[in-house]
């Protein structure tokens, strides 16, 4: 059925509530005379009647039968009642039962209306039954009409004329959008400039294209969306199980956006205090990192305070004011007073314990190693088998590059649980002493043996003079001597390389003066000293020092 012929039908259906509302003084007159609500009266005890989503009739519960049921038992007998087509629509009568006024079909009983539905509705029990009888007499009249064939073709008819036009509607949108898309990236990109005074630019030439640029998608999807709704609107309405889903799809979209607003309405004067809140927290960390920067540059010098300090200070200094903004602010958020808001925060409470406790360990590692001036980046440091130097170090980890030119990330709580050893702490002041160790026999005087270790130091590259070097005998073993030699050195990260160095001069000084170095035991004395000759210094690959323009040793 077209909307023009739906409309005597409407009319019809309205009329004797019309006239009912003239004769006698309806809930919403009564309730306004004694100054009461005038809102209907809604919860479970009662129920709306309805067919097609029309409303028929509000009815109380009885005895056994919630209101909910008792309205789709009628429900159900009144579409019965319209599908049988052997009854006509006025073939309708009232019946007095003991509990009220019934209305009967033939022999089927479609409704009693009861004292307390007429109660309910604040007017007399055979009043409201005649209303409720020329109600169903329209209701059922209409739903036969709107399920016949030719409404039923019509309305097909109409869906696929509305169908084909939302489709042509569509793409001549899509049409003009691509059309005025590559208009403005050909004509008006090339005019657009910023907008500024002089030297100052308000708004930059990008952001502004890309402002133009968006404007035509935004349009053509207000369209598109304009289009859509009208043809839901349209094609919804035809037919009878969509219709009520049709009348209320505008409401669909608005009243989410009104509850919404309603909602900022209601709850604008918190949020403006957490605006507030928020610009005063973020203008006072802004100020905290100035203070703590003019630290870590050195423009400002506390006692006891390294510069080196700042920026993890002002990061827990950070957190505690947040938190404190937080705690503050928990109250006025809107909805932190429900039930579900506070099921969250438990449950982000339970996961973030359950999975940061090693976080938090590492958290904590890592800002007690900066105040403990454990080690500093760039140092040479031993963090169990592993050493490297210091690539970086955060909150939770420490980076190191090992000689090998190796990255190891090792987590913070490791360190803070286990011994570090920095090799460059004291070697940039004081220097590092590097010392090795070799076997000598008995027969070799041990101040010639101290003289040959000390003039391999002299010869190496990189190790300090001052203070000179010294040696140790660290044990008399069955067969050997033991003594060490050893040197300060001032750079820490060239460790290995010394070492290489200062092996291989002890090596040429011993060979020069005939000292055989031993190993930790031996059976015998060979026939012949285990010595390098001086002319198999050199053998091949090896480059004698003349080749280079060096002096040869000894």
């Amino acid at each position: 059925m077209s909307r023009v012929n739906c409309l005597p039908a409407l009319f019809r259906f309205l009329a004797p509530v019309a006239l009912l509302a003239l004769w006698l003084p309806g809930p919403a007159a009564a309730a306004a005379a004694e100054g009461e609500d005038t809102a209907e009266p809604t919860g479970p005890a009662t129920a709306l009647v309805k067919v097609d989503g029309h409303p028929i009739l509000r009815i109380r519960g009885i005895a056994g039968l919630p209101a909910a049921e008792r309205a789709r038992d009628i429900e159900r007998r009144l579409v019965e009642f319209a599908r049988n087509d052997a009854l006509a629509p006025d073939a309708l009568s009232l019946q007095e039962n003991a509990r009220g006024t019934g209305i009967v079909a033939g022999t089927t009983m479609l409704l009693t209306v009861t004292d307390a539905d007429a109660a309910l509705e604040e007017m007399n029990r055979e009043v409201l039954a005649r209303v409720t009888r020329d109600m169903l007499v329209t209701t059922v009249t209409e739903w036969r009409v709107q399920r016949s064939p030719e409404v039923r073709w019509r309305n097909a008819g109409w869906s696929v004329a509305a169908t084909l036009l939302m489709l042509i509607l569509l793409w001549i949108l899509s049409r003009l959008s691509r059309r005025l898309r590559d208009y403005i990236a050909t004509r008006v990109a090339t005019r657009v400039r910023s907008v500024g005074v002089q030297s100052f630019e308000f708004v930059k030439a990008q952001h502004l294209l890309a402002a133009v640029q968006t404007a035509p998608r935004v349009a053509y999807w207000v369209a598109v969306a304009a289009v859509l709704y009208a043809y839901l609107d349209f094609v919804l309405q035809l037919w009878p199980l969509t219709r009520r889903l049709g009348e209320r799809l505008f409401s669909l979209v608005t009243d989410p956006l009104a509850t919404l607003g309603l909602a900022l309405l209601n709850q604008l004067p918190n949020l403006v205090f957490l605006v507030v809140l928020v610009f005063v927290v973020r203008y006072l960390l802004k100020l905290m990192r100035l203070y703590f920067d003019a630290i870590g540059r050195g423009t400002l010098h506390f006692q006891h305070f390294d510069a080196e300090w700042a920026v993890p200070t002002y990061k827990i200094v950070r957190i505690l004011v947040v938190a404190f903004a937080l705690v503050v602010a928990y109250p006025y958020i809107p909805g932190s007073d429900s039930a579900a808001f506070k099921g969250v925060s438990v449950m982000l409470g339970v996961l973030f314990s359950l999975g940061s406790s090693s976080i938090i360990a590492n958290v904590i590692a890592g800002y007690s190693m900066t105040y403990r001036r454990a080690f500093r980046r760039g140092d040479r440091i031993q963090v169990g088998d592993v050493t490297g130097d210091v690539v970086d170090s955060r909150v939770l980890v420490t980076t190191l590059r090992t000689p090998k030119n190796e990255l190891v990330v090792v987590p913070n709580s490791e360190i803070l649980g286990g011994s570090v050893v920095n090799y460059s702490a004291l070697a940039r002041e004081q220097g590092l002493i590097l010392h090795t160790t070799v076997g000598i026999g008995y027969e070799t005087p041990w101040r010639q043996v101290e003289a040959m270790l000390l003039l391999a130091a002299g010869r190496t590259e990189g190790l300090k003079r001052e203070p000179p070097p010294f040696v140790l005998q660290r044990s008399l073993g069955d067969f050997c001597v033991v003594y060490e030699i050893n040197a300060y050195t001032g750079d820490a990260n060239s460790m290995a390389r010394q070492y290489s160095a200062l092996h291989a001069n002890i090596l040429d000084v011993f060979n020069e003066y005939g000292v055989q170095i031993m190993t930790p035991a031996y059976e015998g004395d060979p026939a012949e000293p285990k010595l390098v000759k001086r002319g198999d210094w050199y053998t091949a690959p090896a480059a004698p020092p003349a080749a280079s323009g060096a002096a040869p040793p000894g």
